[in-house]
């Protein structure tokens, strides 16, 4: 028993050591370009699975091994790992750096929850919508992070009316309160110890939280209490909490900047099509939106179906009076906007500049017009989306917020300086460095399957799919990718993929976008498990959720997202990029095979 437990304990380094030297016969016997770039891509993709190494170190094995083995030289595979991308990322991230610095992102989602209403099924309609519509701009890491507290003290206000309803019936009929209503009538009464322990009290409680809180706990440990009110009261947290990750996730298909996975799919795609300039932050949009907008609402129907039930009578009834409960509901809401206060200048500063990176983006080459990159038509292609997001960030580190003053001796206040909207140690803070450089190692592995010819010996040994329909080798591999995503990190996933899945297009005599954009969007559907992606785990810390609940609602969302996605790509999508056509900008194969 010792020696497994030896093993468990050092299996990373185990998995690391017999990875290398298992797979290490593959390039010593065969001896060939293509056998030894296929065995750093084993080695690398195993890693990647399976995470024996930091994502972002396993990124970095093409710089080490691909000079050793003579694949590329060392130059080549470091000019690989900053590309275009990195500077549109940039740009992005001082974007919401100063979005969440200043709370702008608060402000809206709150203000979307105002606008529809405080009806159960309203309600989470509202909170998918503005956790949708930010992950738009921002990580959908961070949405999550920020919406998830707002929505489960939502929640609680929810389950505390409840308790108060009760606990007032009790009284008409008994004559006299029911004590231990009141006591299960906590802000915390649902979470667990454990979460006790990590959290703070919820805003928009009363004056006697505190107390009531310790009787609760105090009823919890001697194993008298229970840990919801209602069945009801528990279903409603654990929609909340989906409702939150699923749509965070949602959200970020519809812009390129919206996921790491978008944003890996368009350079690759820039980089391997350099005559393609149909792809770009305004077309990426066009089709992605109507998709993300029927997977949110129909993924919204089925939640409220599978835990509240689904009743269109009561959510459209005009004219009835509000519950309590929708009261209490209101109330918390309407306390959390307050708390922020009037909008102030460098909100005001943020949002303009927001918009502005946003119609910059869109009206760069729109498509159906000439768009402001028509003025540079001496220098085509120059001017990418990166270019407005840099131009954009810059500004964040110019335009001042606030200024800094000091006291003379005199006792005088006098102003010195001033503070910017955002600072470098605050970009700093939020850049997502491990992504920029997993993302490069993806750029440098396509680059050495490239360059070694393994990419064109797989799409020859893949060119017999060509007797099968398009649709099922479509559906075929968007169901791949999603069901490896679910256990392997999306950008890895996608990272992995791409090399691959283009030689099969190119083999088959198939438009690439065909292939590659229905598998991109895909590669974002981790609904089934909490370590899938960080919006899952987030939601599945607050203890409401089960991993059952977890795979049984996130089902039925991938097979919605699946489903949406071939039903795009067999129809408006098809005109935009006339995928029924092999374009002129993608290669013919080559016949050369592996030795």
């Amino acid at each position: 028993m010792k020696f497994f437990s030896y093993i468990m304990v050092y299996r990373r380094f185990l998995l690391v050591v017999l990875t290398v030297l298992v797979l290490l016969p593959l390039p010593i016997v065969l001896h060939t370009k293509e056998t030894e770039c296929a065995y750093i891509l084993f080695v690398v993709a195993i890693f990647w699975l399976t995470e024996a190494l930091p994502l972002s170190v396993t990124a970095l094995l093409p710089s080490l091994m691909f000079p050793m083995l003579g694949i590329m030289p060392s130059k080549k595979v470091a000019s690989a790992y900053f590309k275009d991308f990195h500077l549109l990322l940039i740009g992005v991230i001082c974007l919401a750096t100063s979005i969440e610095k200043w709370n702008l992102h608060k402000r809206i989602a709150l203000k979307m929850v105002m606008i529809v209403g405080v009806n159960p099924a309203w309600l989470t309609l509202g909170f998918m919508s503005s956790t949708a519509f930010l992950s738009m701009w921002l990580s959908n890491t961070s949405t999550a992070a920020m919406a998830m507290p707002i929505a489960e003290a939502v929640a609680q206000q929810i389950i505390n009316a409840e308790a108060e309803v009760e606990a007032t019936q009790m009284t008409y009929f008994n004559g006299s309160t029911n004590h231990g209503l009141e006591i299960d009538e906590s802000v915390n009464g649902h979470e667990t110890n454990e979460r006790k322990e990590k959290t703070k009290p919820v805003p928009g409680c009363n004056n006697d939280t505190g107390k009531i809180s310790s009787k609760v706990e105090l009823e919890k440990n001697s194993g008298m209490g229970t840990k919801y009110r209602t069945k009801k009261g528990h279903m409603i947290c654990k929609l909340m909490c989906l409702c939150i990750a699923y749509s965070s996730t949602i959200g970020g298909l519809t812009t390129i900047t919206g996921t790491s996975t978008n944003l890996i799919f368009a350079e690759y795609f820039n980089t391997r099509y350099p005559d393609c300039r149909c792809l770009n932050f305004g077309s990426w949009f066009t089709f992605s939106f109507p998709a993300a907008l029927i997977i949110l609402l129909l993924s919204w129907i089925w939640l409220q179906w599978l835990f509240l039930g689904f009743n269109f009578k009561e959510m459209f009834k005009c004219g009835k009076t509000k519950t309590v409960q929708q009261k209490a509901c209101a109330e918390v809401i309407k306390q959390e906007y307050q708390k922020l206060g009037p909008i102030r200048y460098q909100e005001i500063v943020t949002l303009v500049l927001f918009i502005l990176m946003a119609l910059l983006w869109f009206s760069r080459d729109p498509g159906f017009v000439p768009g402001w990159s028509a003025l540079f038509s001496e220098y085509p292609g120059f001017a990418t989306d990166s270019t407005v997001a840099l131009l954009i960030g810059l500004l964040f580190f110019l335009i001042p917020a606030k200024r800094l003053t000091k006291t003379t001796p005199t006792g005088e206040i006098v102003a010195f300086d001033y503070s910017p909207l955002i600072t470098w140690k605050e970009f700093q803070s939020f850049m997502p460095w491990d992504i920029a450089i997993l993302v490069g190692g993806g750029f440098a592995l396509a680059d050495g399957c490239e360059e070694s010819g393994l990419s064109n010996w797989i799409g020859n040994k893949l060119s017999p799919l060509g007797s099968l329909p398009v649709w099922l080798i479509i559906l075929i591999s968007s169901l791949m990718v999603t069901s490896l995503t679910e256990v392997a990190s999306n950008p890895a996933t996608i990272t992995l993929l791409l090399p691959i899945l283009s030689p099969l297009a190119e083999a088959i005599h198939v438009n690439p976008l065909y292939i590659l954009i229905p598998s991109t969007l895909c590669t974002s559907f981790a609904f089934l498990l909490p370590v899938a992606n960080p919006p899952n785990a987030i939601v599945f810390s607050y203890g409401h959720l089960k991993v059952i609940d977890m795979v049984k609602a996130g089902l039925g969302v991938n097979i919605v997202g699946v489903a949406v996605v071939m039903l795009g790509i067999c129809t408006w999508i098809v005109p935009m990029f006339d995928l029924y056509t092999y374009p002129s900008w993608a290669p013919a194969m080559s016949n050369e095979t592996m030795p």
